[in-house]
Parts: structure tokens; C-alpha cells; sequence
């Protein structure tokens, strides 16, 4: 029985798509470890963001530049006006928060609270964009939520004011990343996705660069130990950059339902590397809601593709 080269080419496509996604995710689970490492050195969440931001910019403008089109932008003041909005209230909105959070709460909760967001995408574009959400997913959503509680109940060794600070932090941040996605399934198709994405973290860096200015004397930054510079480089290429490269290549490849199911496993890591290198505790409680959030979240991500 012959194979199609077509055949052999199309599974060699799926599995460097597969492959791209799974260390896209392996590379985004790692940024939690990296920030509470960074903050060992006695910094905040200004300064470590304005960093990593610093350092990843570079990187996105130089992919605007070798993916520019001639094509015009079909854009109305409206539309500028909602890409700031993106750039300020969404990434950078996120960014902040869920760098603040972490000041309060280990890695581990860090990752599971922001790995909500689709629970929250979806209730978003149910009230702005009118989007029915269906009796299955909603019982998802109870799923994940009941995880979410069974991890709390795991965390009581820790300080009950940190953790419930630190949490609504990270929450918000995850609220505030999934009005960016929202805003974004409206502005890619003006933009394009490539621009959108340059412009919307050209527009947060700069709002990281002031809050830095604002809070912060510049001299400040000579006075960082080389570790931090290190850690925020890291940040910026291995953490942001070089991750949402690789997701988009493996979405390209292989859809954006197969790589939410595959995108499942960073919070699984974020857990095994937060116990391996922060000793952070894990208790029953936390593996089984780690497992019911895991479950709601793949469930609202996953789309089948109905057959022909």
C-alpha cells in the first residue's frame, strides 16, 4: 500500500506544528519561575516589567518590519482608538496586574488563576459581542471554577492576605488579557494579525516605560545586579517573544483547537518546575483542582471540526 507524498507531508506539517505549540507552551510556563526568581533579588513589579518589555520590543519590531505589507489599513478613528485601548487596558493591563499578583502568591496558583481566561473570554464576548454561550460550556465554566476553589482550599499554609490580594490581582490580569483577546478577534482583521500585535505591545511598553519614570529614578537601573538583567532577558526573548512566534506558526499548522489542547500542559509544568526550583508545596486539593481547571478550560477551547 503506497503513501502519498501529500500524506507524508501533510503528518510532518501537523507534528512541527504540534511541536512548535508544545514549546510555545513550555517556554510561556516558565515565566512564573523566572519572575519569583527575579524578585528574590528585591525588585518590583515595575521595574521587572519595564525590563522584560524593554527587552522584547526589539524583537516585535523587527518582526513588523520583515512581515510589513503594502496593503493599507482598513481603519477608522474608531478602530486606532480601540487598538490603544487594547495595547493599554489589555496587554499592558495584564501585564502589570499579573506581575503585581506575583509579589503575593507562589507560581504555581499564579499560572492556574491566569489560566482562566478563556472561562472569561467567552463571558466577554457573550455581553459585548453577543455571542450565546452554550449549556455545555457553561457547565465547563461551574467546572473550572470548582477547581479554582479546591486550589484555594489547598493554599491555606499562606498568608490569608497575600493570597487573596495577590489572587484578585492575577484575576484581573486574566480579565484584563481576556478583553485583549476579545478586542482582538475585532481589530486583527483591520490590522492584520502581525501589526496588530506590534502595535498593541509597542503601545503597552511605552505605558510600562512611564509608570517606570513616574515611580522610579532612572539611575535606578545602573544600580541593578547583572542577575536581573539576565533574568529580564530572558524574560523578554525566552518568555514572550520566541513563545508567540511559535504559537503562531503551530496555530498555522495545525488550528487553534488542537493547539488548545496542547497549550494544556503549561500549567502542569508551571507546577512541577515551581516545586522543583521555588519549593513550592503541593497538596492533594491543588493537584485535584489543577485537574478540574485543566479539564473546563481544554473543554471551552477545544472546537471539533465537523466533517464533510
Amino acid at each position: 500500500m503506497s503513501i502519498s507524498v501529500s500524506s507524508v507531508v501533510s503528518n510532518k506539517s501537523y507534528w512541527l506544528g504540534a511541536a512548535c505549540v508544545a514549546v510555545s507552551a513550555l517556554l510561556f510556563s516558565t515565566k512564573s519561575v523566572f519572575v519569583k526568581i527575579a524578585y528574590q533579588y528585591h525588585i518590583d513589579s515595575t521595574i521587572l516589567l519595564a525590563l522584560r518589555m524593554a527587552f522584547a520590543l526589539p524583537f516585535f519590531g523587527l518582526m513588523l518590519w520583515f512581515n510589513r505589507s503594502k496593503t493599507p489599513i482598513k481603519a477608522t478613528r474608531q478602530h486606532y482608538i480601540g487598538l490603544v485601548m487594547a495595547g493599554v487596558v489589555g496587554y499592558y493591563g495584564a501585564s502589570i496586574f499579573d506581575f503585581w499578583g506575583m509579589e503575593y502568591i507562589s507560581a504555581s496558583l499564579e499560572r492556574l488563576i491566569l489560566f482562566m481566561y478563556p472561562t472569561l473570554t467567552v463571558i466577554l464576548s457573550a455581553l459585548f459581542l453577543r455571542q450565546k454561550i452554550r449549556p455545555s460550556t457553561w457547565l465547563a465554566i461551574m467546572i473550572s471554577y470548582t477547581g479554582m476553589a479546591f486550589v484555594f482550599l489547598g493554599n491555606q499554609h499562606e498568608e490569608s492576605s497575600h493570597l487573596i490580594l495577590g489572587s484578585c490581582l492575577v484575576f484581573a490580569g486574566a480579565l484584563a488579557y481576556a478583553g485583549y483577546l476579545v478586542a482582538s478577534g475585532v481589530l486583527i482583521p483591520r490590522f492584520g494579525a502581525v501589526r496588530f500585535t506590534a502595535f498593541a505591545l509597542m503601545i503597552a511598553t511605552i505605558c510600562c516605560f512611564i509608570q517606570y519614570l513616574v515611580s522610579h529614578p532612572l539611575t535606578l537601573l545602573s544600580q541593578l545586579p547583572r542577575e536581573v538583567w539576565l533574568l529580564s532577558a530572558v524574560l523578554g526573548f525566552f518568555c514572550t517573544f520566541l513563545p508567540a512566534i511559535l504559537l503562531t506558526q503551530g496555530i498555522k499548522r495545525i488550528g487553534a483547537s488542537q493547539a488548545a489542547l496542547i497549550s494544556g500542559i503549561s500549567p502542569v509544568i508551571t507546577l512541577a518546575l515551581g516545586a522543583w526550583l521555588l519549593n513550592e508545596q503541593l497538596t492533594l486539593w491543588q493537584f485535584l483542582g489543577a485537574g478540574l481547571i485543566l479539564m473546563g478550560v481544554i473543554f471551552i477551547s477545544y472546537k471539533p471540526v465537523s466533517s464533510e
